[in-house]
């Protein structure tokens, strides 16, 4: 075979090569591949999931990454700015609608049509319940519900918290609150895991909308307890 022969059929073989690694990228570009034809470095039409660039629903999902709101936070949000009853509001009204009773727990709750209401709870120095529901917008108390779970023993040993504390509602908020610049959202006569009667102080913050429970000593107004929910 002559050179000039030669020459053309390797010319020839070359192009047939470009004209099928031409025929590979528009194939790739109409199945929309990621990845590059004919580019060496990974550039050009290369891409990155939103996981791998930092977009998308998994950074949106992370409180810490986009500064977005929480579920838990994006309620306390919706729900405590509404409510223009305080705790101890709530309570005055639920205990006044139970003759002799005295307050145990008030919790800021999501009612019908999204209507902020006060779940409250108060007792008889015999440690009989009740539940009294007051409308965190009017302070209107709705008529109190028996407690029906409520036996002898859980009387008798409520009985013995409100003996034993010394120290209010209103006083336990107070140091909390004194703690940490807030709204109460919850407030209830508890004991801890000691057996010692506290009251147990919800602060909600309005900056990052982050719950910080209180557990105060009922006896002597100590703080037992902090604990800070950010979810």
């Amino acid at each position: 075979m002559d050179t000039k022969r030669s020459g053309t059929l390797a010319y020839g073989n070359r192009t047939a090569r470009l004209r099928a690694a031409g025929l590979v990228c528009a194939v790739a570009v109409a199945g929309a591949l990621v990845t590059g034809c004919g580019d060496d470095k990974g550039g050009g039409g290369s891409s990155s999931s939103p996981s791998e660039s930092g977009g998308g629903k998994s950074a949106a999902a992370s409180p810490s990454g986009s500064g977005k709101l929480t579920e838990d936070q994006t309620q306390r949000k919706a729900l405590i700015p509404k409510a223009k009853i305080t705790y101890d509001k709530a309570l005055s009204a639920a205990t006044g609608a139970v003759s002799g009773s005295k307050p145990v727990k008030a919790e800021l709750k999501r009612g019908t049509g999204g209507k902020p209401v006060w779940e409250t709870e108060v007792a008889t120095t015999d440690g009989t319940k009740s539940m009294v529901t007051v409308d965190a917008v009017s302070g209107k108390a709705a008529k109190p519900r028996a407690d029906s779970d409520e036996d002898s023993d859980d009387k008798a040993k409520l009985a013995g918290w409100l003996k034993k504390a010394k120290v209010t509602a209103q006083e336990a908020a107070q140091v909390a609150t004194g703690k940490k610049k807030g709204t109460v959202s919850s407030i209830e006569l508890d004991d801890n895991d000691q057996g010692k009667e506290i009251w147990s102080v919800d602060v909600v913050t309005e900056s990052d909308w982050n719950k910080t429970t209180y557990d105060i000593d009922a006896a002597d107004k100590k703080v037992l307890r902090t604990h800070v929910d950010t979810d």
